[in-house]
């Protein structure tokens, strides 16, 4: 039997500061206020998630309105306190699914961070959950970070730091005043790797939103001409890192420009008291189009680490299933288009 009830922030991190944990950044009130900037977007709740008088874990929602519907969802949510079993895992999603649909009949469905394969979730109707990430312990000092590496990631960082012709610094203040130096960066990056960039003002939002102490920006120029070539914006939660965006100009990535930068971000990172730097996703058997991903992120650390994907826990299931229908149907489509072609 799990309980579900609704808590305040300060609860919240009452809670966390009691176990020593730092939530991801996805999970806290900063990102709350940051998505209620977003159109079609709405904080909607944190809760506990209680097996007995303990809380075990915190998910704060977040309501999507797409498409004429609304859907619910907690991106690396529940933040769970100890690994779940599976029976928990199960109790807790029902717990919570019986809640929302108590508290708002129009959500159709909830989008959560699933350790296990459970069967009352589906694969997500859209974007590409994955199941495994790196995460760089940068603590020690930048020797040490160098030392835990693969020796592959060794080499490619002491090679960098031989040849790469660029200085690395962290350039939050000056992102804060104006981002139109590194826009043009991602849109190279995004025509390179063939996605489509987010507006400018998203990435100027989020840094505003979010504030230098949740938002970092890293920077690498070329030595001699002092030009934009690499960025990376970081997300800082409590002793957490993640590097959520990177950009890099194609003509300086043989360079090794991605790799000095890397480093540079994971020991300013370790210098700001952080413990651990999360690259953000690999591909995995679960998540095969990542794959490409992983040359360059597995270097930096010996070890994978699994994490909870996204999935899709159907609330109104009928509803539900339409959607799927209709996601199968374009599919189809898609198909016999490049059968044709």
């Amino acid at each position: 039997m799990c309980d579900v009830r609704e808590v305040a922030w300060s609860k919240a991190e009452e809670l966390l500061a009691d176990r020593s944990l730092s939530a991801p950044i996805e999970q806290t009130e900063a990102w709350a206020a940051f998505q209620a900037t977003i159109e079609g977007r709405t904080p909607w709740g944190l809760v506990a998630l209680s097996d007995g008088a303990e809380p075990v874990a915190l998910v704060s929602l977040i309501d999507y309105q797409t498409h004429g519907y609304h859907y619910l969802r907690a991106p690396h949510g529940p933040f769970w306190f100890d690994d779940p079993t599976e029976e928990q895992e199960q109790a807790a999603l029902e717990a919570l699914r019986a809640y929302v649909r108590k508290k708002d009949r129009k959500q159709l469905f909830m989008r959560l961070a699933v350790d296990h394969d459970l069967g009352i979730c589906s694969p997500v109707l859209s974007g590409v959950p994955y199941d495994a990430t790196v995460v760089i312990d940068v603590t020690g000092g930048d020797e040490a970070i160098l030392t835990r590496m693969k020796p592959r990631g060794r080499r490619d960082v002491r090679k960098s730091l031989r040849e790469a012709p660029i200085t690395c610094a962290d350039e939050t203040e000056e992102a804060l005043r104006s981002f139109d130096e590194y826009y043009p960066v991602m849109v190279e990056t995004a025509q390179r790797d063939g996605f489509s960039p987010a507006p400018q003002e998203d990435y100027e939002r989020m840094m505003h939103i979010l504030g230098a102490e949740h938002c970092r920006l890293f920077v690498g120029r070329l030595a001699d001409e002092q030009t934009v070539c690499t960025w990376s914006l970081c997300t800082v939660s409590g002793t957490r890192a993640v590097r959520y965006y990177a950009a890099s100009l194609t003509g300086t990535m043989r360079n090794h420009v991605s790799d000095r930068l890397c480093y540079f971000e994971c020991c300013e990172l370790g210098k700001r008291g952080c413990t651990e730097y999360d690259l953000m996703g690999i591909g995995s058997e679960f998540s095969p189009s990542l794959m490409g991903l992983n040359e360059f992120k597995t270097k930096f650390c010996k070890e994978v680490r699994r994490v909870a994907p996204d999935r899709d826990l159907p609330i109104k299931k009928l509803e539900y299933g339409a959607l799927q229908t209709a996601k199968r149907g374009r599919q189809a489509l898609r198909d016999l288009r490049t059968k044709k072609a």
